[in-house]
């Protein structure tokens, strides 16, 4: 199968499809969902993103309009669902690490094919979406009705949300794309067999659904790349300094990588730099800030 290679010119646009939602810890209410969160760092990290989302007629989904409008993030791709009310998400945290319990039938689940399509960017560089975007299904056909029509190779980044998965449909969408991030649990769930040893779990992976690149995460470990021509890049995770939790890293990850592939970096310089940039989000209290200067820090270390 031909793969389409991203398109590096630099008027290209990372379209990102999928969820926008807040992630409730408590009574505190921090906006996030794994394609947004994606889509708000790159633009901290000096990209133009396309994002392609859904929210309420609702309070909410004016916060989500106007912190868009704060950072410089355009929401030409944002639709207004009056039927259904903005995502949430209810966060509980235990030794830092997080537990969702996602809301069923939000905006994010009725994208509208059309109105999706309709506001497509000139030069789409990249397709980039989650799992939980499948779920829904007229966003399902959004997302069918985009791959399809744009010219532009696909990142699917894995979240696999109990009980918001199907097993076969994800591998569906797994061939269909051009690269695929995963964490170690999400591999042995959606390896083809089943296979103790990490390594060949991933080869077979890689050569299964004939991917570019198949991207391991394993939280501590770091992070591993297998390609299709065979070659492996690894790299342990930084030390966190003032850990606050490990909402959005594996987001904080996913963006640095799409910068790093419609830039044209290698894999070993994708992974320290995404590495680094998911260790800093792990000082935040959830995935994102309206901070310039944590984006300006996190891009001036990597010259360092």
């Amino acid at each position: 199968m031909q793969r389409r290679r991203p398109d590096m010119n630099r008027n290209a646009v990372p379209v990102i499809f999928g969820e926008v939602l807040f992630d409730r810890f408590g009574d505190q209410a921090v906006l996030g969902g794994a394609p947004f969160n994606v889509a708000w760092n790159l633009r901290g990290l000096g990209r133009d993103p396309h994002f392609i989302g859904a929210v309420g007629a609702d309070e909410l989904g004016a916060r989500v309009r106007g912190a868009m409008a704060r950072w410089g993030l355009g929401d030409a791709g944002l639709q207004e669902d009056p039927q259904h009310p903005t995502g949430q998400v209810r966060v509980t945290l235990e030794a830092g690490s997080p537990r969702y319990e996602i809301l069923p039938d939000q905006a994010y689940d009725h994208i509208d094919p059309k109105a999706a399509l309709a506001s497509v960017p000139e030069r789409p560089g990249v397709l980039y979406h989650g799992s939980l975007a499948l779920r829904g299904e007229r966003s399902r056909a959004a997302l069918e009705a985009l791959a399809q029509a744009l010219e532009a190779p696909v990142f699917l980044d894995v979240n696999l949300r109990a009980p918001w998965w199907q097993r076969e449909q994800v591998q569906d969408w797994m061939a269909r794309a051009t690269w695929v991030k995963l964490n170690q649990e999400e591999l042995a769930a959606l390896a083809p067999v089943e296979q103790e040893d990490l390594d060949v779990q991933a080869r077979m992976t890689l050569a299964r659904f004939d991917l570019d690149a198949l991207i391991v995460t394993r939280a501590e470990a770091g992070a591993m790349v297998l390609t299709r021509e065979g070659a492996v890049h690894a790299l342990q995770a930084p030390p966190v300094e003032a850990l606050a939790d490990t909402v959005g890293a594996g987001d904080a990850f996913s963006a640095v990588a799409l910068a790093g592939l419609m830039a044209g970096w290698g894999w070993d310089l994708i992974l320290e730099r995404a590495s680094l940039f998911a260790s800093r989000v792990c000082t935040l209290q959830g995935a994102t800030t309206e901070e310039p200067g944590f984006y300006a820090e996190a891009m001036g270390a990597w010259e360092g």
